[in-house]
């Protein structure tokens, strides 16, 4: 039996079709590999290292598992560990971003704290050189001050430098420290009285 020749050229296309759909399951998905590469290489560049480090490694992760994939030849498994790879990726940029603003409004409340205590320990110091308090009483609080004034500006620059992190760190434990210092001092004051 044979086909009219329409339907012989509709059966044709379709063949041609399926041969040509065939190799495309068969190949890499290199595009998909690419965004995610360059979807991790943005993450880095945000900092997601640093402030997103799980989502960002595994991002990085599903990329090494889409790569391995790859090599054994299971298209499928490496289009999908691609694609969770550049979603990760685009997740750990989104959550750096907001841990970074997070740390930087921590670090600078820290900063403006730390200032206020940094002029309280000077006042105090201040009062303690006025009343003659000997300067090897001091030598303690002074230290902690001239620490605290070093750390402080140690975090400005790391503010600057857009390394919020660092500020943070480095102004840790800083506004307690002053205090005690103060304390400190005052007590050596009143003694004087």
């Amino acid at each position: 039996m044979s086909l009219p020749s329409s339907s012989r050229f509709v059966a044709a296309v379709a063949l041609v079709s399926a041969l040509t759909w065939l190799p495309a399951c068969g190949q890499p998905p290199e595009k998909e590999m690419h965004e995610a590469q360059g979807a991790l290489d943005a993450a880095r560049a945000a900092g997601a290292q640093r402030y997103a480090p799980e989502e960002y490694g595994a991002a990085a992760d599903a990329l090494k598992k889409s790569q391995d994939a790859v090599t054994a030849r299971d298209y499928r498994q490496a289009l999908n560990f691609a694609l969770d790879s550049r979603e990760r990726a685009q997740n750990a940029v989104k959550d750096a971003m907001n841990r970074k603003a997070a740390v930087r409004s921590d670090a600078e409340r820290t900063m403006a704290d730390a200032t206020t205590a940094l002029r309280a320990a000077h006042a105090s110091l201040d009062r303690a050189h006025a009343l003659h308090v000997p300067a090897r009483d001091l030598a303690g609080p002074t230290e902690t001050i001239a620490a605290a004034e070093a750390s402080l500006q140690k975090a400005r620059t790391a503010l600057e430098q857009h390394d919020e992190l660092t500020a943070l760190d480095e102004i840790s434990g800083i506004v307690g420290r002053l205090q005690s210092a103060t304390n400190e001092i005052d007590g050596l004051t009143r003694r004087r009285h």
